[in-house]
């Protein structure tokens, strides 16, 4: 698959999203089972951050590859980002109306992930929540990377946030540490397998929180790799 290829059908995706309003439902905070998912997986970042050094955002600089709405990038401002040091990069322009909306002092642009607008070594964090499972063809992925770890900082992490596994959404495709651990060769990797599958907390947390505690505590129900990776 061309990357021209590859484009079109992500925007026949988000179109036809955007046209369903139970996506709206399903990733509001107002719906419990995702208010679940994102604060147990803002305690998971912050425990591999300190891990790695990290204790504050304050005066880091920060940029999110295919940030769509921004809404990966609001938490990372909640947990002490500065809002000048934010950018997002997504290539639906139609998108990013809404994160520049709520993110009107960072920079938000419309450019591909495999041709950053940055200059090398710019940035702390390089983000990517689910961009990489959205793209099919292999070599956008390799290049994306690539560019990934161009615009890092020489001390800097990328934070990696996906799904290995989706058997319900064929335009998407799960990656696995073996894949990743390909696509950034000679990086120290840590993987930390969270977020239980949303299927399952669809029905449980509603329910219980506590017994979607213990169903995450198992990871064998974990449908997501949150990892953080290092350049050596």
């Amino acid at each position: 698959m061309s990357n021209s290829e590859d484009l079109l059908r992500m925007r026949r995706e988000y179109d036809y999203r955007k046209n369903k309003p139970e996506y709206d439902r399903l990733y509001s905070p107002f719906y419990s089972p995702y208010l679940y998912s994102v604060l147990h997986r803002q305690q998971d970042l912050i425990a591999m951050l300190r891990k790695q050094g990290v204790n504050s955002l304050g005066g880091k600089r920060i940029l999110e590859i295919g940030c769509g709405r921004g809404g990966a990038l609001v938490e990372y401002l909640t947990l002490g980002a500065d809002p000048e040091n934010l950018s997002g990069i997504d290539i639906l322009p139609d998108r990013l109306t809404d994160a520049r909306h709520k993110l009107p002092l960072s920079g938000i642009s419309c450019a591909d992930g495999q041709d950053l607008p940055f200059p090398a070594k710019t940035f702390d964090l390089v983000l990517q929540y689910t961009a990489f499972s959205s793209v099919l063809d292999d070599q956008i992925k390799k290049r994306m990377a690539s560019d990934m770890l161009r615009v890092l900082k020489p001390d800097g992490l990328i934070v990696w946030y996906d799904f290995w596994l989706n058997p319900t959404n064929l335009q998407t495709r799960g990656i696995r540490p073996k894949e990743i651990r390909r696509l950034f060769d000679g990086c120290d990797i840590r993987f930390h397998k969270i977020t239980l599958a949303p299927p399952i907390a669809r029905r449980i947390v509603p329910i219980s929180w506590g017994i979607g505690l213990f169903l995450e505590s198992l990871k064998i129900f974990n449908s997501h790799f949150l990892a953080i990776i290092r350049p050596r």
